[in-house]
């Protein structure tokens, strides 16, 4: 038997009736005793029956008597509905029997209503007014008076404890939403002491403690209290500030509303962790930047490229005219000087033409040693190449990109120690936020004008013989990934520090259960053969929802997920839907939509369409270190 047929029985048993209409005044849940006290046709005891037509049935009936004017006193009654509150009431009806009538509202709107036979309650006091010759008038009366009095206060007893049953659990849901909300919720008085914590700012700003009730707000934040004293002041004063700030305690962005309470002096603050956005802002604002740049220089590019390419032969065609020493010695310049113009415009095009960050899965303690094996031949004898791998498990980052940076700056380093010197390659964690890989060497350092500029596309030290892109083209990459570059002096020598945004990526299952999610089924059908293939029991979903509806009651171990699904949600979403497992993503959509680039900052993406290998190698069936 189902809980509603088990409840619908429990309330026929009860020798009250009992009625509730919903704030449509429609019936929604009656019990059989209902019908049987008003006579009650079948229509009326159907859910969906109107309340109106139900008090003009009983008006008909004569349960309230002679009614002159019915269609008023139905109104009037509805009318009573539609503003109801709480109440108690004894009525005689026309038969002679007399009721109680307990009605509260219900806080989804409607109401429910009690009635209780009271007959043989009255005819007793009726009994005791007639055959007592002990008690005076006044005392039968107020006796009568007590009885119908206290019938009414437990009627008022039960609405107030059902109210405050409402209020305490409206009270729980409240703390629980505001428990899990990923931010910190909080209120401080005038003076700056906590009044409300929702316990969330030790995880919005780590290393802070989560129970702060009556703590200054200075010693919850620390040294982060001088960054937000100033809007906090700004708020007393009854100002809202909205506003952004680095903790540096974390290395977390933190982004906070402080609102002025409008009852008593006192601020409300909403504080949360947009680290991930700042860093997806930063390399969108790179891509816009690199996009304008190709506008601004493509066209240029092109007519330069072609006059190089005249000049070039024509000073060939001279070359072959003229054989003076002299001349010879002309044309040889203005060629090399042309060919360094060709060489100047096809870095200027690395920098310009579209580049997308590919993370994937890469081991840093590996990739430190392939560029070892890389950059050692192409070092000075003299010089030493060092690596140090600070950081163990694999990260998601774009190897082939990264390794053309840090090859750019060991090379430069190479140029700066000249015939001897020391070159150390390091990578370590920053707070769980930042993956800082650096280049240090010990030559001379860099120039007061080189730490100002030397991130300046053109900037050189190099005189004649440097293209002053180099350190460009490191930015650029970095500025993708969405993070960012330093440049400082050591002793001795100078160092470059990447931080690009730490990606753990989670080590996937070589064989196991893989929910595939693709809305296209014949996709679907070649995906899953692949998957298969591979050793992988696979389930299959449509979209996001019912994908996580898989995930809550299967033991998945990877999830793979088309970007673009049918439902509201892109498949994107499920790397922050399923935080717990590890999602790669596929697409066909080119490297430059909004959605791919987008879904890159999340999860590892593969193109379509794929093969099989590929799908593999995405995978890490094949995995290499880098």
């Amino acid at each position: 038997m189902t809980k509603a047929a088990l409840t619908q029985a429990g309330l026929n048993l009860i020798q009250q009736a009992l009625s509730i209409y919903d704030s449509d005044l429609r019936l929604a849940v009656w019990n059989r005793r209902f019908g049987e006290m008003f006579d009650l046709p079948q229509r009326l005891m159907t859910e969906g029956a109107t309340f109106e037509e139900t008090i003009r049935h009983l008006v008909a009936a004569g349960e309230y008597g002679t009614v002159t004017d019915i269609e008023a006193f139905v109104r009037a009654r509805v009318d009573q509905a539609r503003a109801f509150e709480p109440h108690y009431m004894e009525r005689t009806r026309a038969n002679g029997r007399t009721i109680s009538v307990e009605g509260a509202p219900l806080p989804q709107g409607g109401w429910v209503t009690v009635y209780t036979d009271i007959t043989a309650v009255k005819r007793q006091e009726q009994l005791l007014r007639t055959r007592s010759e002990l008690l005076s008038e006044e005392v039968l009366l107020r006796s009568e008076k007590l009885a119908a009095a206290n019938r009414k206060l437990a009627a008022t007893n039960a609405a107030l404890e059902e109210a405050r049953r409402e209020l305490t659990e409206m009270e729980a849901r409240t703390r629980l939403t505001t428990e899990m909300m990923p931010a910190h919720i909080a209120r401080v008085d005038a003076t700056g002491h906590y009044t409300f914590s929702n316990r969330r700012l030790s995880s919005v700003m780590p290393g802070r403690p989560s129970d702060i009730l009556g703590l200054h707000i200075s010693t919850a934040l620390g040294p982060a209290y001088e960054k937000v004293k100033p809007h906090l002041e700004r708020a007393l004063a009854g100002t809202q500030s909205i506003f952004e700030f680095t903790d540096d305690g974390s290395s977390r962005r933190i982004r906070a509303v402080f609102t002025p309470d409008p009852q008593d002096p006192g601020v409300y603050i909403l504080s949360h962790d947009v680290t991930e956005e700042t860093q997806a802002r930063a390399a969108l604002q790179q891509t816009r930047r690199r996009e304008l740049a190709v506008q601004l220089t493509s066209g240029m590019a092109h007519d330069f490229s072609n006059l190089l390419t005249i000049i070039l032969g024509m000073q060939s065609k001279l070359a072959r005219m003229v054989e003076t020493r002299e001349a010879e010695a002309l044309v040889a310049g203005t060629l090399q000087a042309a060919r360094r113009g060709g060489d100047l415009l096809n870095r200027i095009a690395d920098i310009t033409t579209h580049r997308a960050w590919r993370p994937e899965p890469v081991a840093p303690a590996a990739l430190l040693s392939d560029l070892a094996t890389l950059a050692t031949p192409s070092l000075p004898g003299s010089v030493r190449l060092e690596t140090d791998a600070q950081i163990e498990g694999s990260f998601l980052l774009d190897a082939g990109l990264l390794q053309d940076a840090v090859l750019n700056l060991i090379l430069n380093a190479a140029d700066a120690c000249g015939s001897e010197g020391v070159i150390r390659v390091s990578a370590r964690a920053i707070k769980d936020t930042w993956l800082e890989l650096s280049v240090a060497d010990t030559g001379p350092g860099f120039s007061e004008e080189a730490l100002k500029h030397g991130l300046d596309p053109f900037f050189t030290t190099k005189g004649g013989e440097g293209t002053g892109l180099g350190l460009a083209m490191v930015y650029d990459m970095v500025k993708l990934a969405g993070g960012g570059v330093k440049l400082s002096n050591g002793a001795p020598g100078a160092c470059v520090t990447l931080r690009l945004p730490l990606r753990r990526a989670l080590s996937l299952p070589q064989s196991g259960l893989v929910l595939l999610v693709e809305d296209n089924p014949e996709l679907r059908a070649q995906v899953r053969e692949m998957l298969t293939a591979l050793g992988h029991v696979v389930a299959e979903a449509a979209s996001v929802e019912e994908a996580c509806a898989l995930a809550e009651g299967l033991e998945v171990d990877l999830v793979l997920s088309d970007i673009t699904l049918e439902g509201a949600e892109p498949g994107s979403d499920l790397p922050l839907r399923l935080p717990h497992l590890p999602v790669h993503l596929m697409t066909a959509l080119p490297p430059d939509h909004p959605r791919h680039v987008e879904a890159r900052r999340r999860a590892p993406v593969l193109t379509k369409p794929f093969t099989a290998d590929e799908l593999s190698a995405f995978l890490g069936h094949r995995r290499s270190a880098a």
